[in-house]
């Protein structure tokens, strides 16, 4: 893998950039045309979809920061982007070309103040780890091994300026007006802001261990707040293997079941108890170790619930308040789904549509176990999915759509079932985390 030994920091520069990715993508599309009159018209899209997935993942890879981690969170959705997109920007979790030695020494000591040989024992320029905000390290300080994560330069200051160049193909791909995302990319900026925190993560990542650690089987990096600045952070080493390297630990059936339980109750612990949850679930954030524990990495983007949205979303898990029509619409207009004003048909529509994906969505929590290795679950799901991704009607509404909330939450919540699928766990104890909490949300489930 090639190692950059400079990034695009400036306004400008970075907007030259994404205009060279435009002019490939043109570039692709002018080969496909040809190919399209002389070639079978499916494999010639193909190709298409393949060409065009490199050309812009180079172009961020390079770039770094919020266009790049962009792509990855779109990638943990399979009915957004074609197959070929998916692939290949699943890699920006943990797989993008690092800085090169001497680069990444150089933004260590500015941000050090010291050379990394005289802040550790030791210090391998060669990066273990590289993702879309920053890449990890392996050095040795007393003994003990530890990772160090360093942020790419320029990647906070770029955060506005990228989400600037990104925003009109979103509006073009969900037709959606500037004042209809404006709230959406707000939320989207705010939380990347905080991602490029490293004191914010520190203290996000110590809050976990302190509040999690009732959870058995799951284990945490401890922080080294004396070795860490806002772009440097400093923790444990853990060995292990990522979760979609799960498989070359050749685990047993039990041993996955295991660590799928132990993913589940993280999460709906977090949800129910701290009302707050780790919202980047995707494999590259998660370790198994030798001993089948679970490793949680990575405590960046922290999504904080309200109350009144958690109160509203999670009435959405009761089965009676979806078929109950006048409780369900009451749900979907406090969670802004819904406004005063679509008209009847509109209202109608939205509310088929989302107790079709609710009634499938929800299938675990209508159980006290759910067999996560089915593949009839997630089979339905997709072809929902697709279906509804395709639908003329819902394209057509205008207006933003939805809580600002259901970003994040979604996303986390859909890529835990990601998870799950991947790992091909075996029947999961849906309600096993209420033993932790200190009052179970499951009395507050059904509408009031």
């Amino acid at each position: 893998m090639k190692k950059l030994d400079k990034i695009p920091t400036s306004k400008t520069q970075r907007a030259a950039k994404m205009l060279k990715v435009g002019t490939g993508v043109g570039a692709n599309y002018v080969k496909y045309w040809g190919k399209k009159l002389v070639s079978n018209k499916d494999a010639a899209k193909e190709e298409l979809d393949e060409a065009n997935a490199a050309v812009i993942y180079d172009g961020l890879s390079e770039m770094k920061g919020s266009a790049l981690k962009v792509a990855q969170m779109m990638s943990m959705d399979q009915s957004i982007l074609p197959k070929a997109f998916v692939e290949k920007f699943s890699l920006a979790q943990f797989q993008v070309p690092p800085l090169s030695a001497p680069l990444a020494r150089k933004v260590l000591t500015k941000e050090l103040g010291k050379s990394p040989e005289e802040v550790y024992d030791s210090f391998d320029y060669d990066s273990r780890f590289a993702a879309s905000i920053g890449q990890v390290h392996e050095a040795w300080k007393d003994g003990k091994k530890l990772a160090v994560k360093l942020q790419y330069p320029g990647v906070a200051k770029s955060i506005s300026s990228d989400l600037q160049l990104v925003k009109p193909v979103a509006m073009r791909m969900f037709n959606l007006k500037n004042e209809d995302v404006a709230e959406y990319f707000e939320e989207v900026e705010n939380k990347l802001k905080e991602e490029t925190n490293y004191v914010l993560e520190l203290q996000q990542l110590q809050e976990a261990i302190d509040s999690c650690s009732v959870i058995p089987n799951l284990t945490f990096p401890q922080p080294y707040e004396s070795l860490s600045t806002e772009t440097v952070l400093t923790m444990e080493w853990k060995e292990g293997k990522h979760l979609s390297e799960y498989d070359q630990l050749n685990p047993t059936q039990e041993q996955r079941n295991q660590i799928a339980q132990t993913l589940w109750d993280f999460y709906l612990y977090q949800i129910h108890e701290l009302r707050k949850v780790h919202a980047d679930p995707h494999p590259g954030n998660f370790m198994v170790n030798s001993d089948n524990e679970l490793i949680a990495l990575d405590f960046g983007c922290v999504k904080a619930l309200p109350d009144d949205f958690y109160h509203s979303y999670f009435k959405l898990t009761h089965i009676e308040n979806i078929t109950n029509r006048e409780v369900f619409m009451g749900i979907l207009q406090e969670l802004d789904v819904i406004t005063e004003n679509d008209s009847d048909c509109e209202k109608q529509l939205l509310a088929d549509t989302f107790e079709r994906l609710l009634t499938i969505v929800n299938k675990p929590f209508q159980s006290e176990t759910f067999d996560f290795s089915s593949p009839e679950y997630f089979h339905e799901l997709m072809l929902l999915g697709n279906e509804l991704k395709d639908q003329k009607e819902l394209r057509k509404l205008s207006g933003k759509r939805g809580s600002r909330h259901f970003l994040y939450v979604n996303r986390t919540l859909f890529g835990l079932l990601g998870l799950m699928n991947a790992l091909n766990a075996g029947p999961v104890d849906v309600y096993h985390h209420e033993k932790y909490l200190t009052q179970p949300w499951s009395k507050e489930k059904k509408a009031s």
